[in-house]
């Protein structure tokens, strides 16, 4: 028998933090295979950014029936449409259960860059507002690291992935290393000046995005067709496939095996640590194994808890480095869908600007909790939403004629734009909220599929009333006009922002990994993905877990040159 080539480290997952390990630890010299559940993409065939409905008409029948009978779940994703319904996965084959009447809905990629193919772009820091906000409220744990620990990482993360904001100077949202900011519409202008004048302690600014305004590191700006969701031709957004993954392709250290299926975690016997990671092909369904000498998961939230859970061993009856029992425990997605939208009346004389190109829209950092203590719940929301007419204004079957001039019409209307603002709640961290094993159920591939378990508190509910409160009182101060309102929270899962399930922490009693992310059981085991998460604040996730995987990774090569892994 030949030689089982050893790999310095394996890398689970090619997505947001899989890209990240695979080009900090190939630079700094490290031969790393990363496997990756789904398929390589090929841009010319998988991306349908410039597509209009007649380019995609006769695929329509075939694609709305394939999401009628094997994407009810993924077809809840506004992306999961007839141009992008291929970067989500089949429901059948990858099943999971949740008990009866308490759904989560689980929307997943599985291809070579994962959810950064149809990702929503939003990139905010957190700061000590929600690294230790147990401090603050009592309520939970604080992080085991602190904002000035992750503030380098931030900054290296955003200068090489490129971030357009503005710098606004809110305490509990730290600026970063921006790009230009992209521009503001008429009417959020307008919801600014009079949100701004009435609350003192509110403010509206411009979506921090990672999407190009110049070019950046060998990518292209953005040309704003305002179709990101369907992929990016030209890597404007970022994706781990047009940035990290090519840039750790350069080093020639890199293997990226696409179609493998992550099983288990496999152990070796004598010393219980990890020794490697056993995959199923996708395609063939015939079982490989690949050895590394370090392992770091990076295959989302619930599936890296999953996959660790389905590693028992002899050394690991419980799920792999699991002594403390917290492994798939305190999963959180925020509390999402409260919501309202219209119509902007006054905005109606402003002329057609292009505004529905721009794949962003405005944001409003959290207030509640800053300085006073709201006296019926703990934490807080942000608050996204956007002014900007749509390619079809909201009175077009009201329009008149044909040809050029009807096309005169519907560009340059003085219809009132539309709007819409939705909350952004945090879920706070309960260990009932969790992920098991179902192993009376099994995915295509006969692995046992996830069991979830996870439902909002009084804390989100009370949250919730109050921001459809806040929602009404600042449209109706900026002169917007109410036309539908949301006041009912989605299952958990639907944002997609899953964090938690193997948290980082001080103690190993009461915690997964270390502030490095290193397994307490299992010096060679690093989870850098959104499993890490101790809370989770109210920002989007993406950027946090890139720069901790940064992080991490500095950390992985200081170890390993010592030889302590």
């Amino acid at each position: 028998m030949a030689n089982q080539e050893i790999y310095d480290a394996i890398v689970v997952g090619s997505g947001a933090t899989g890209g990240w390990a695979a080009k900090e630890l190939t630079e700094k010299g490290m031969r790393v295979i990363v496997l990756e559940a789904g398929r390589e993409l090929d841009p010319r065939k998988d991306f349908n950014e410039h597509a209009f409905p007649y380019d995609v008409r006769e695929t329509m029948p075939e694609r709305r029936k394939y999401m009628s009978e094997r994407q009810k779940i993924q077809s809840r994703c506004y992306a999961c449409n007839d141009y992008g319904n291929h970067f989500f996965v089949d429901d059948t084959e990858n099943p999971y259960t949740t008990p009866d009447g308490k759904p989560f809905l689980w929307i997943r990629g599985r291809q070579v860059g994962g959810r950064t193919i149809m990702w929503g772009r939003q990139s905010y820091r957190l700061s000590d507002y929600e690294f230790k906000a147990a401090s603050r409220d009592g309520y939970g744990e604080d992080w085991p690291i602190s904002y000035k620990d992750l503030a380098p990482y931030y900054d290296r993360v955003e200068m090489f992935v490129g971030i357009s904001g503005s710098i606004e100077k809110v305490p509990n949202l730290p600026d970063g290393k921006f790009l230009p900011p992209m521009n503001m519409t008429c009417g959020e202008w307008m919801l600014k000046k009079a949100v701004e004048k009435t609350w003192k302690d509110r403010r509206v600014m411009i979506g921090r995005s990672a999407i190009l305004t110049q070019n950046h590191q060998g990518r292209a700006r953005c040309h704003y067709c305002g179709n990101c969701e369907r992929g990016c031709s030209t890597s404007s957004y970022f994706s781990s496939p047009g940035s990290t993954l090519p840039a750790a392709a350069k080093t020639g250290r890199l293997t990226l095996r696409s179609n493998a299926v992550a099983s288990h975690i496999i152990v070796d016997t004598n010393t219980g640590k990890a020794k490697g990671v056993a995959f199923i092909d996708r395609v063939t369904k015939q079982a490989h194994e690949v050895f590394g000498r370090v392992v770091v998961l990076c295959a989302s939230t619930i599936e890296s808890a999953r996959l660790m859970l389905n590693s028992e061993s002899r050394q690991h009856p419980n799920g792999f480095a699991n002594s403390s029992g917290i492994l798939g425990h305190y999963l959180m997605d925020h509390a999402f869908s409260v919501s309202v939208g219209g119509v902007v009346p006054p905005a109606a004389k402003f002329p057609y600007n292009y505004d529905d190109g721009r794949a962003n829209g405005i944001y409003i950092p959290k207030f509640r909790n800053i300085k006073e203590r709201h006296p019926k719940f703990i934490r807080g929301y942000g608050i996204q939403g956007s002014v900007r007419r749509g390619m079809l204004p909201v009175h077009l079957q009201m329009i008149p004629g044909f040809g050029s001039e009807m096309k005169k019409l519907i560009r340059e209307t003085e219809g009132p734009p539309p709007f819409g603002m939705t909350a952004f709640g945090e879920m706070l961290p309960r260990k009932e909220n969790r992920v098991t094993v179902n192993k009376d159920a099994k995915d295509a591939w006969g692995i046992p599929v996830a069991h979830i378990e996870c439902t909002h508190s009084d804390n989100e509910r009370e949250m919730a009333r109050d921001e459809i409160e806040t929602l009404r009182e600042m449209a109706h101060e900026a002169g917007f006009e109410i036309r539908y309102q949301n006041t009912r929270l989605a299952p958990p899962g639907l944002c997609i922002h899953e964090v938690g399930t193997a948290r980082m922490g001080d103690d190993p009693k009461t915690s997964v990994l270390n502030k490095f992310n290193q397994s307490w059981d299992v010096k060679n085991l690093f989870v850098t993905d959104g499993a890490c998460f101790t809370s989770q604040g109210c920002q989007n996730p993406t950027l946090t877990m890139m720069a901790i995987t940064a992080r991490a990774c500095e950390y992985i090569i200081d170890e390993y040159k010592k030889g302590n892994l």
